[in-house]
């Protein structure tokens, strides 16, 4: 039973998750000369879920946040937000001061625009900004951050074990964004349970096949692999498409329905599970629903806006994230499942139980997102 729940783990863990796209919030910051001051013009995206749960923006808790309540308290957002970013060029504080508040949509709901300017005494080629949002309240949220000077753009991805990071100015380093945002792509396909759960419903029957009616094990681990290999492949070629496209602004499509279509994309994969339908071609299953998970994995880079010189290197490196925390997933699943294909809690409880609470999960979660609710 040890064994059972080390399988179930992945189906049950964030089981109370939202599954949406993870707390982000989007920082730019644009450094000029001003008056003979080094001065940094700033925009903050916060989502105002995140601030909700914070600081309680929603006054009479009807479950939806409105201008007249947002407005009514905008200093105090800014009083909550700005003393968590700390600027300092050439080891100087810089001082910021908020100067304008407005309310944009981003591809998974509204968010708060705070605008402030800090201007810096000391002028340095370098800079040092800590970044500490929200990570006392969520440990997954990260601060997305494009820093532009003369012309010139680089990126930052902020987190708990990385909240303080240092720029040299007019120096570009592909390789460091490279970097930051594979971490994010692997980080985006841990925690991203609806990703998961698609592609976990789609392997649990690799290491069965169907006979007269019944799962039965397969006879080899060759078997089995070459029908994670397909699967695995299809997938990983299909949201590479759409990731591409969409973070290039070739193709976009409503978040609502990329969302909705994901949770589906899971009822049915569990459901051919209990009464299969796509036997042999579960492969097929993943690409054609691979390129409605695409959109989801490309909001990251939508929402943070990067120009084309930048943006390349945040799509590969993060494309290559996302297949390495697949790659992770897929290589501890396959052999404990091998191992484990022919005990009765494999073939009944695991496939049969653990697809049943997919369906209920990913049930929830379609309704969610169809009709703007929250369930769980």
């Amino acid at each position: 039973m040890r064994r059972l729940v080390y399988l179930l783990l992945p189906l049950l863990f964030w089981s109370q998750a939202y599954a949406h796209k993870p707390s982000d919030s989007y920082l730019a910051l644009h450094l000029q000369k001003t008056d003979g001051v080094e001065r940094i013009e700033g925009q903050w995206d916060i989502a105002l879920r995140d601030l909700d749960y914070a600081i309680g923006l929603d006054g009479d808790n009807d479950g939806s946040i409105t201008w007249g309540e947002l407005r009514a308290r905008l200093a105090e957002v800014a009083a909550f937000a700005l003393p968590h970013l700390n600027v300092r060029m050439g080891g100087v504080p810089c001082a910021a001061h908020p100067t304008d508040h407005l309310v944009d949509n981003h591809t998974d709901g509204a968010y708060t625009v705070l605008r402030f300017v800090m201007d810096c005494p000391k002028a340095s080629k370098r800079l040092d900004i800590g970044y500490s949002l929200f990570f006392d309240l969520d440990p997954t949220h990260r601060g997305l951050m494009r820093l532009t000077y003369r012309g010139q753009t680089q990126t930052a991805i902020f987190s708990p074990d990385q909240g303080t990071q240092r720029f040299e100015l007019g120096v570009i380093s592909r390789w460091r964004s490279f970097i930051d945002f594979s971490r994010s792509g692997v980080w985006h396909i841990w925690i991203g349970l609806d990703h998961i759960l698609f592609l976990i419903s789609l392997l649990l029957p690799s290491v069965l096949r169907r006979e007269s009616g019944r799962w039965q094990a397969v006879l080899s681990f060759r078997t089995a692999l070459w029908d994670v290999v397909k699967i695995v492949s299809a997938f990983t070629l299909a949201h590479s498409i759409t990731l591409s496209m969409a973070s290039l602004d070739i193709v976009q499509l409503p978040s609502r329905w990329v969302e909705s279509a994901i949770a589906a994309s899971i009822l049915l994969a569990a459901l051919n599970n209990i009464t299969p339908v796509f036997e042999g071609r579960r492969w097929v299953v993943a690409f054609v629903f691979g390129l409605i998970h695409g959109f989801g994995f490309a909001t990251v880079l939508i929402d943070l806006g990067l120009p084309s010189t930048a943006l390349l290197t945040a799509l590969v490196g993060f494309n290559l994230g996302v297949e390495a925390g697949q790659l992770a997933i897929v290589s501890l699943f396959l052999p404990l499942a091998y191992r484990l294909r022919c005990s009765w809690y494999y073939q009944r409880l695991t496939l049969v139980l653990g697809s049943f609470v997919m369906i209920m999960l990913a049930s929830i979660w379609l309704i969610e997102r169809l009709f703007h609710l929250k369930l769980l």
